[in-house]
């Protein structure tokens, strides 16, 4: 869709509106880097199918497979959503996605790389839609484009702008 990079945010976005213009009645984003199996999107599907959820996270196990410093942010991370949207997170930065339609519609996030993952849950938090966490298998290969400091610095950002309602 895009002719050059424009970042990870970028790409959701314009796919999450591509695909609501398509019609889709469920979204599923997953990371290109292969970390998770694709066999699992009915599991993360399920919880919406039910009733249960309006978005689900698939969250990685944080045990000694995950690399240490992303066990850290990850913790950290989740810790930072559970509290800013008062309800549990297992996994913020999960790219492994499920939800509806309507919060698709409804949940405009801003940023263009990273941190458009955090911002698009932790408003939907803030507008009253449910979350639910499916652990799923993670496969850690090749590093991400994740620039350490540069999205660490958006990424806190994001979470300071939510903790103090200035989104």
């Amino acid at each position: 869709m895009h002719s050059r990079n424009r970042g990870k945010g970028a790409a959701l976005r314009d796919g999450i509106q591509e695909a609501i213009a398509q019609g889709a009645a469920f979204l599923v984003t997953i990371d290109a880097d292969g970390q998770h199996p694709p066999e699992e999107i009915p599991r993360l599907l399920q919880p919406i199918e039910q009733g249960q959820a309006d978005l689900v996270l698939g969250a990685r196990k944080r045990d000694r497979v995950m690399p240490m410093s992303r066990r850290v942010t990850n913790w950290l991370s989740a810790t930072l959503a559970s509290r800013i949207g008062r309800q549990p997170v297992r996994d913020a930065q999960t790219g492994f996605r499920a939800f509806a339609r309507e919060l698709a519609q409804r949940v405009h996030a801003a940023g263009d790389r990273y941190e458009y993952e955090a911002n698009f849950l932790l408003a939907a938090m803030r507008a009253g839609y449910r979350i639910a966490s499916v652990e799923v298998p993670t496969i850690y290969g090749p590093s991400s484009h994740f620039r350490t400091w540069y999205d660490t610095w958006l990424m806190a950002r994001a979470f300071a702008r939510h903790a103090i309602g200035t989104t």
